[in-house]
């Protein structure tokens, strides 16, 4: 299948590219970007090493892309994602890492392994909105990373959640942050990352019923920093459960949990791995990248327990994701 990746000289965007070079299913014809990087070689924006064929790419401009492909990634920035990718979704099946969209009714916020179910609303979106393609967003970085982690304990039934999120630099984008500000510091606010974070583990981990979601109804409560990290968000957990677990029991959850491992999905890697202390440094490249690790889990009292967790920020929580949505897709004939 042919794709599109927009954004392509962005953070995000240069992940996508490098995540797709030699990906079985999905071959890149196009890499859209701003009027200003137009005609440019990838390989003269990339900050990684290249292959000769993608290097070799021209970018094209955003303006005049016409999705003439199968399907589209988008790494645009929100502030101009929402009509681009609607015009788009008239024809063609977009995967999008913006915002925009994701808490709109009709429009799943996916991480396969915690809600593939909620991939069947497309059909309710086309019908309701005419188009022959589809929007299907993931969510923000820090989401992704929580909620895989809570899949694995809901069985348990989830009552409360609070999180501390520690966030690598990286996730601010190459013009996010100046060097200073973040040398020597933590800067303990993101303009409305906590309420991204409190909706869309809702919507996320919420039922879908009759082509609408109900969200979650577990109180959750987050406050997002931003730490001297490259890449990797590491965040501290603390939830309350309706059973009461022993330790050992809720690391088990974690460990054995591996829902789509029958589908041999290309970018599939186990979601959760146990390591003592996790830290992004040495934790965040498993599973390329897709792999969610745990640890410090420990009993507070009875039914409250905490942990940390971590993953990287733009692969399982960004271009990866993504990525395996679209084979999700692809594997479940929606594509």
């Amino acid at each position: 299948m042919e794709v599109a990746i927009l954004g392509a000289t962005g953070l995000v965007g240069q992940s996508f590219v490098r995540l797709l070079e030699n990906h079985p299913w999905f071959d890149v014809k196009y890499l859209i970007a701003s009027q200003r990087s137009k005609g440019r070689k990838f390989r003269e924006l990339a900050t990684w090493e290249v292959s000769e064929e993608i290097g070799e790419m021209r970018i094209e401009s955003l303006e005049e892309f016409d999705g003439n492909v199968d399907l589209v990634f988008s790494a645009l920035p929100s502030s101009i994602a929402g009509n681009v990718e609607e015009k788009l979704a008239e024809k063609i099946p977009v995967f999008s890492n913006a915002s925009s969209h994701r808490y709109e009714g009709d429009v799943p916020i996916l991480v396969p392994e915690v809600n593939g179910e909620h991939l069947s609303l497309v059909e309710a979106q086309r019908e309701k909105r005419g188009w022959e393609g589809f929007i299907v967003t993931n969510p923000n970085c820090s989401t992704a990373i929580l909620v895989i982690s809570l899949k694995a304990l809901s069985k348990f039934g989830i009552q409360r959640v609070n999180v501390v999120t520690m966030q690598a630099i990286s996730g601010a984008g190459f013009s996010g942050l100046s060097a200073m500000q973040i040398f020597d510091n933590v800067i303990p606010y993101i303009e409305k990352e906590e309420w991204k974070v409190e909706n869309e583990s809702r919507k996320i981990l919420g039922k879908l019923e009759n082509n609408k979601i109900t969200p979650a109804s577990f109180e959750i409560s987050v406050i997002t920093t931003r730490v001297p990290v490259s890449h990797g968000h590491t965040e501290a957990v603390f939830v309350e459960l309706e059973e009461d677990p022993t330790v050992e029991e809720l690391k088990k959850s974690f460990e054995s949990f591996d829902p789509l491992g029958s589908l041999k999905l290309p970018s599939y890697a186990k979601p959760l791995l146990y390591k003592e202390i996790p830290q992004p440094k040495f934790h965040r490249d498993f599973g390329g990248g897709m792999t969610v690790t745990f640890g410090r889990m420990e009993k507070i009292e009875e039914g409250k327990f905490k942990y940390i967790t971590l993953g990287h920020n733009l692969i399982r929580g960004a271009a990866g994701g993504s990525i395996l949505n679209a084979e999700l897709a692809h594997v479940c004939g929606i594509l």
